[in-house]
């Protein structure tokens, strides 16, 4: 691997610095964007059992805040409805704030990501147009071994391949993702529509005891 290295020049340590880029992203993404940890299973199950027969206290709202994304979009349903003069506009409206701050957290890195994807390949071809200026650079007038252009060509287009490399799983992982992150958006904004429609007989009995 090294001897590669040091065959294909300056050009392929940008790709050896998106290589190690793309390989932090993946693991981290891998890791935040598991099912239990974005949406805990019957974390919305018990949010509605315990909030049955009234609003859940507020250090429990807090607690559930930072349990996972999913928390934080229904406690800011709950602190809706805790608010004076409470309705469903407003607390739809807070739900709504809060998913998109939290889909703005899970798609965090995958920006990045994609650029390495992008970029790579054509790291790659200038880092293999830079070898054959300097191979071709270097032939005498006179003509040259036609065996030593060959071995020079062969290490210029190492960049070409490991750009390749680097952007094909880059950009598998980048979809993947980005359909993780899709899919968890609707199963977030369907757990707020439950917790909305849960809320509302609590939001129109403050409204009458109000009145």
């Amino acid at each position: 691997m090294l001897s590669i290295v040091e065959a294909a020049g300056w050009p392929i340590w940008p790709l050896i610095l998106c290589s190690i880029t793309a390989l932090a992203i993946v693991l981290e993404r891998l890791s935040s964007l598991r099912t239990p940890r974005v949406i805990p299973p019957r974390l919305l199950e018990e949010a509605l059992a315990v909030s049955a027969a009234a609003l859940p206290p507020p250090d429990t709202v807090d607690k559930l805040e930072h349990n996972s994304p999913l928390g934080a979009v229904l406690a800011a349903g709950f602190r809706a409805a805790r608010r004076p003069h409470a309705s469903m506009e407003s607390l739809r409206e807070d739900m709504e704030n809060s998913g998109r701050a939290v889909m703005h957290g899970l798609q965090r890195y995958l920006n990045a990501l994609g650029t390495v994807a992008s970029a790579a390949p054509l790291l790659g071809l200038l880092g293999t147009v830079v070898g054959l200026i300097e191979i071709f650079g270097s032939q005498t007038g006179g003509g040259g071994n036609p065996l030593l252009l060959a071995h020079g060509i062969s290490e210029a287009l190492y960049n070409t391949a490991f750009g390749l490399i680097i952007a094909v799983p880059s950009l598998m992982f980048y979809r993947y993702f980005r359909g993780r992150v899709d899919d968890f958006g609707i199963e977030l904004e369907q757990a707020a529509r439950r917790l909305a429609t849960h809320l509302q007989p609590h939001i129109e009995s403050g409204r009458a005891g109000r009145a």
